[in-house]
């Protein structure tokens, strides 16, 4: 029998809400706007995903799981071209980016018999792969716009003694890899230990015995583990160079950088 939650019950998360809310209102923080329409949106978005869900995982695997996969790369790229919007081509890479990774995690999944090609378990699995992969890529882009901003002198001089954009951008590329691995270093030092994770409580909740419920887990987060240090040194490694004109010289600002691209 599976678990379920009474609409009224449902009902009464809103307490939930209405005590961040209350203190937004109180030390006038000026999100309460905010706080109101991320709930909104969120309810709305995840019961409209729920019904989209039921209808998918009615159709035959080989429809609803390439349309569904299609359409969480595209929307995953929309969102992390937002930081990164003024570099050339950056969505056509964060696409490929995205999709090859995918690709290649379900291809591993599906070879060594980890999951079934059934929309009811590719599609939530791949979906968290993809929103990891996307908000590493983000963050990457965003990280790696704010070094060359901030080591804009260090570039120049280099550059001025002869080095080659590759030699002059190494510790930029360094750092940004460094911080997007970092966090995920971390999460795995601690998984099961001051959380559990949201896939394996989900399956304990449903009824899955808590060591079948830990394998799926480490199939999730090592595979999330993978895709986001891929992705953050894909994305990274590609649009580095950008940075930097045909005759290597340092483009300083986001203007010249937008005009690199003619």
């Amino acid at each position: 029998m599976e678990p379920e939650i009474s609409n009224q019950s449902l009902f009464f998360l809103i307490i939930f809400v209405i005590v961040p809310l209350a203190l937004s209102y109180y030390y006038q923080l000026g999100v309460s706007k905010n706080v109101i329409w991320s709930t909104l949106r969120g309810t709305i978005q995840l019961f409209a995903i729920g019904y989209i869900l039921t209808f998918l995982f009615d159709l035959p695997a080989g429809y609803g799981i390439p349309f569904m996969l299609t359409v969480m790369i595209i929307i995953a790229t929309f969102h992390a071209r937002q930081k990164g919007k003024d570099l050339p081509y950056v969505g056509f890479i964060l696409f490929g980016g995205l999709l090859a990774i995918e690709v290649g995690v379900l291809s591993l999944w599906l070879l060594f018999d980890m999951i079934q090609f059934k929309p009811s378990e590719v599609i939530p699995m791949s979906g968290m792969v993809i929103g990891n992969s996307m908000t590493a890529m983000g963050l990457a882009l965003e990280r790696m716009k704010n070094e060359f901003k901030d080591n804009n002198g260090r570039l120049l001089a280099s550059l001025s003694l002869g080095a080659e954009p590759k030699q002059a951008s190494h510790l930029i590329v360094q750092k940004t890899l460094h911080a997007s691995l970092i966090p995920n270093v971390d999460r795995l030092k601690t998984i099961g230990l001051v959380q559990l994770p949201g896939m394996m409580t989900g399956l304990i909740l449903g009824g899955v015995s808590p060591v079948m419920a830990i394998k799926y887990q480490l199939v999730i987060s090592l595979s999330i583990f993978s895709s986001v240090s891929l992705s953050a040194m894909f994305i990274t490694l590609c649009m580095y160079r950008y940075f930097f004109n045909k005759n290597k010289q340092l483009l300083q600002t986001d203007e010249e950088i937008r005009s690199s691209r003619s």
